[in-house]
């Protein structure tokens, strides 16, 4: 028998990001808010149980060391069983852009892949499945407003941030997270006058607190400490910046380490006279999802096979 489903992964924004030092294990220690958006990739999933197991992804782009088969072995591994799986995978969510679209893929296969085989995985051991993947994989297992730690996968749920008209722009720039990293850490940007083990580190907590207590409400700048080094290595991006502030947005900043820059507005009439004012640029008008939002629109994807309202999504085949 052959089950199938239509899924959306959803894109994420970070909203403020702190990078405080370098860890031991080689990753750095990270502050920051996920909040999950309406911009989704399409994927199409077909389960059928084999003798052996075959993973295929059709659609475009092509994209090397795709997450997505990784995740669909990780899930049949984690289950013990063999399985003849395909996916048809249509990409809306820019790469390199910092907003998530792989992992949000690799996500959306552990939360379906279980339900089609009929079979269950608890919530910490996607979660633990997640993490093998990639820091931000687990977010995408919650969905909605969290409070990220550690490499971002330490997660702890926020209220949801007050909706507010949103455009995001995503250009064709690729920004690279390791070089994003490597420049921070050696403090080469302008104003940057050292390191990430430097006595401001309490400051950077401080500052990250209060935006997380005051300024998610009322949206007052909040801190990307990649900003810097990413519009060094790419001016143009800090030019966007400018150009959606120039346009009326209330806030403008870049989520992750980019490329991707976000700007909200006080009205949807003023968030389209920036679209107008900004004819050269690739962008989406997006909407922030709630936690609540973000699992009905999975329940739904799923309602053929599932029962009930737990999360994860819990299958209507097992015995």
């Amino acid at each position: 028998m052959t089950r199938t489903a239509r899924l959306k992964a959803y894109a994420k924004l970070n909203v403020g990001l702190r990078v405080l030092y370098k860890r031991p294990d080689g990753y750095h220690e990270l502050r920051t808010v996920f909040q999950t958006i309406s911009l989704a990739d399409d994927l199409d999933v077909s389960f059928t149980e084999s003798g052996s197991t075959s993973v295929r992804i059709d659609g475009t782009p092509e994209i090397p060391d795709n997450l997505v088969e990784k995740a669909a072995r990780l899930v049949l591994e984690e289950l013990s069983i063999h399985a003849d799986v395909r996916f048809q995978l249509k990409k809306s969510i820019p790469a390199g852009a910092g907003l998530g679209g792989g992992s949000s893929d690799a996500a959306a296969v552990l939360l379906a892949l279980p339900v089609l085989a009929g079979r269950t995985i608890p919530q910490d051991r996607l979660v633990a499945l997640g993490a093998k993947l990639g820091s931000d994989v687990p977010f995408f297992l919650y969905g909605g407003t969290a409070l990220g730690l550690g490499r971002g996968e330490e997660l702890y749920p926020l209220p949801d941030l007050k909706a507010a008209p949103c455009l995001l722009v995503a250009p064709d720039v690729h920004s690279s997270t390791g070089l994003a990293y490597a420049d921070l850490s050696r403090g080469l940007t302008a104003g940057l006058t050292a390191g990430l083990t430097t006595p401001s580190l309490q400051n950077k907590i401080d500052s990250f607190q209060q935006e997380v207590w005051t300024g998610l409400r009322s949206w007052v700048p909040v801190v990307n400490d990649f900003e810097g080094v990413v519009f060094a290595r790419h001016p143009e991006l800090a030019g966007i910046r400018e150009r959606l502030l120039e346009s009326g947005a209330r806030f403008a900043g870049m989520t992750g380490s980019g490329s991707a820059i976000f700007s909200l507005y006080d009205s949807h009439e003023s968030l389209r006279r920036a679209q107008e004012a900004l004819p050269d640029l690739r962008k989406f008008s997006v909407s922030f999802l709630s936690r609540a939002q973000y699992r009905s629109r999975w329940r739904r994807a799923l309602q053929d096979h599932t029962k009930g309202n737990e999360w994860p999504p819990r299958n209507r085949y097992a015995q």
